[in-house]
């Protein structure tokens, strides 16, 4: 029966998606094997390195269909390594001893680490295309949103006006840079494993590095300058990117559960019936997708530490750190993509309250807009003394409840640089909005590069 999270038949599809669950199942780890398994023969027989005949035949079983899963898994417990066994049933399954050529000059974790990359590259492709769309939904929503004022805010109290699209664009930005990074990383990490056992391909003598470049050629993977079983830092920084990648997603769920507080409401998941509601609380309507992406990515982060530790290998070839590797992707991989969709799913059925932000830019009766006021008079009676004037003037709107606008308006020291007209252009929000219409408008253009 499933055990967790990831496999349970309840919650499986809301903690990851099931393309990403296909990419690490069983059933396309040994494909991937498999894979590396034809195209080596392939490579080889063009070298004749191996009969072409047997060739032919390995060819012919590298399809998983024909494996036997029992078989495999008492096989993989006996000896240790789940490679053997498929090599063995491979061997077993050509006519006239001819799969003996199967798996020549190679060993376990040059197709082990090569299946890995595989799947990495087929996971990648599913991260790709939800960082696009991801960014395509931030990007109609700062377009939509570009002018429409709300609140900054700093250490969670208001601030300075800003916009909606503003605050969309700058995350819109990050998830642009994540598109850059996944486009350079796959050039390194994209690259296979294919050295024999102590990664000097001493088994294939002098046609080692020829077999090598026919291989990966095959595969469509980048060849290594030089063996890295025990050097593992492509494997980790994958890790890594997706680390960041759903840190993003971290911080958008974090805005929309702040941005949904009854207090606040300017925004909101998208809605169907009975999303959110509560068991006893008829009137709640919570955040449901936020919630797992902040576990999502806070529990990638924690599997990250453990990427990293795996790179501390011993030797040639390692007794342990390894095997972190194989417990700790597949579950990075499938988080990521569960974080990535859920993340998707809010942006694109996002809910703006945008008379919302405009009470909310209105609440504290003025004093948002203070630095407004206090710049504008600063360049009449002087920045410093205008400071302490305004920030007087906000202690007292705070203590009486008297709106900014009617205690500057009253001040006798003010009287002599502004008029009514000229205070209710200082604390109008939509005059305090610096160039984010054009930071906006920035992002977007870098988007058509």
């Amino acid at each position: 029966m499933p055990s967790t999270y990831l496999d349970s038949a309840i919650f499986r599809d809301v903690f990851t998606t099931a393309a990403m669950r296909q990419v690490w199942s069983d059933e396309n780890r040994v494909q991937k094997y498999l894979d590396f398994e034809k195209a080596l023969a392939v490579a080889q027989a063009r070298l004749k390195i191996i009969p072409q005949e047997a060739c032919d035949e390995i060819v012919k079983h590298c399809d998983v269909k024909e494996y036997d899963f029992a078989k495999l898994k008492e096989a993989t417990e006996r000896i240790g390594y789940p490679v053997l066994p498929v090599v063995q049933q491979l061997v077993k399954l050509c006519k006239d001893k001819l799969g003996e050529w199967s798996h020549w000059g190679a060993t376990t974790q040059d197709i082990t680490d090569t299946a890995t990359v595989l799947q990495i590259r087929d996971a990648l492709d599913l991260v790709g295309a939800e960082i696009d769309g991801i960014c395509n939904a931030l990007a109609a929503l700062a377009k939509k949103y570009r002018d429409t004022p709300m609140a900054g805010r700093s250490n969670l109290q208001q601030a300075v006006p800003i916009t909606f699209g503003y605050k969309v664009a700058t995350i819109l930005a990050g998830f642009e840079r994540h598109r850059e990074r996944l486009k350079q990383l796959k050039e390194r990490v994209l690259v296979g494993e294919f050295g024999g056992a102590a990664g000097t391909l001493s088994s294939l003598g002098t046609e080692g590095l020829k077999c090598q470049v026919e291989l990966m050629k095959e595969l469509k993977l980048g060849q290594p300058a030089i063996s890295w079983h025990t050097v593992r830092d492509c494997i980790a920084e994958v890790g890594c990117f997706l680390g960041l990648v759903t840190g993003s997603c971290g911080k958008i769920a974090f805005d929309v559960k702040l941005l949904m507080q009854t207090e606040v409401e300017e925004v909101y998941e998208p809605f169907h019936q009975g999303r959110g509601s509560s068991s006893t609380m008829p009137q709640k309507r919570n955040p449901i997708s936020s919630v797992y992406i902040t576990a999502q990515s806070a529990i990638v982060k924690q599997h990250v530490a453990a990427l990293l530790e795996a790179m501390v290998e011993d030797h040639e070839r390692a007794t342990g750190p390894w095997e972190i590797e194989w417990i700790i992707l597949p579950e990075i991989f499938m988080l990521s993509a569960g974080a990535l969709a859920q993340t998707r799913f809010v942006l694109e059925g996002l809910q703006v309250n945008e008379k919302k932000m405009r009470e909310n830019l209105d609440l504290t009766k003025g004093l948002i807009m203070s630095e407004a006021v206090m710049m504008k008079l600063g360049d009449r009676m002087g920045r410093n003394y205008a400071h302490d004037h305004v920030y007087d003037l906000c202690r007292e709107v705070v203590k009486t409840g008297t709106p900014l606008i009617d205690l500057l308006e009253k001040d006798a020291e003010i009287k002599k640089y502004a008029n009514r007209k000229e205070l209710e252009a200082m604390v109008d929000p939509a005059n305090y909005l610096g160039v984010a219409g054009e930071m906006v408008d920035r992002v977007l253009a870098m988007r058509k590069k």
